[in-house]
């Protein structure tokens, strides 16, 4: 093959393998956040969300509505937790609130979460949690899943939603869920803000209210 037309060939796969990269990139697949999990158990809860989702509404396969459906019943507070979820999302539910003493799990007691945070700020405060009482347990926002939905979207009101997260635990779901709502479109409809809605919004609810389905 003559020199020129190596060049040119050289080219084209150069051009066409950065063009991959960065449609992967717009399209949110240069990575998947469920995969960080090698056992498996994300993308089973994540399946089991979407599978509750899409039989209760019935909206076909209308993802943008579903969710967004899901989120103003939510933040309206019309939203029957009754019928929602399956056994299997309950099930899982339990098993990340059994997890959630560690620091490193999805989810964290708030007292440690806002003691992590006011060493941050080089502060102190009085111990807060009554005993003889449940913990109330937040996402943990600053851990590698988090990260990992924050640094692969590209959407900027998402990445803020987060900040805010990270910042303070103890934001209600309902508010969040309105901000979620009102992202545009393409940035709403991601595999990141998809994820983040299973987890944050749909389990964070299912850990507080699953001892009403034993």
């Amino acid at each position: 093959m003559p020199q020129k037309i190596k060049h040119k060939v050289l080219l084209f796969f150069v051009v066409l393998s950065i063009n991959a990269i960065g449609n992967s990139q717009i399209d949110g697949k240069k990575f998947d956040c469920l995969d960080i999990d090698t056992i498996g158990v994300l993308k089973k809860s994540f399946d089991s969300f979407e599978k509750d989702l899409f039989n209760h509404y019935k909206f076909g396969a209308d993802s943008i509505r579903t969710y967004r459906t899901f989120l103003t019943e939510l933040y309206s507070l019309s939203i029957n937790l009754r019928k929602l979820p399956s056994s299997t999302s309950i099930e899982l539910a339990r098993v990340f609130k059994k997890k959630a003493k560690d620091k490193n799990s999805l989810w964290v007691l708030l007292s440690t979460y806002d003691k992590q945070m006011e060493v941050s700020k080089q502060t102190s405060t009085p111990e807060t949690n009554p005993k003889n009482e449940e913990e109330v347990m937040t996402f943990n926002y600053r851990g590698g899943f988090i990260q990992c939905l924050k640094n692969n979207s590209s959407s900027d009101g998402f990445k803020d939603i987060i900040n805010t997260l990270e910042y303070d635990g103890n934001v209600s779901p309902s508010l969040t869920a309105q901000r979620l709502h009102d992202l545009p479109t393409e940035e709403f409809n991601t595999p990141e803000v998809k994820s983040f809605i299973a987890f944050d919004i749909y389990y964070s609810v299912l850990l507080i209210i699953e001892k009403a389905f034993e």
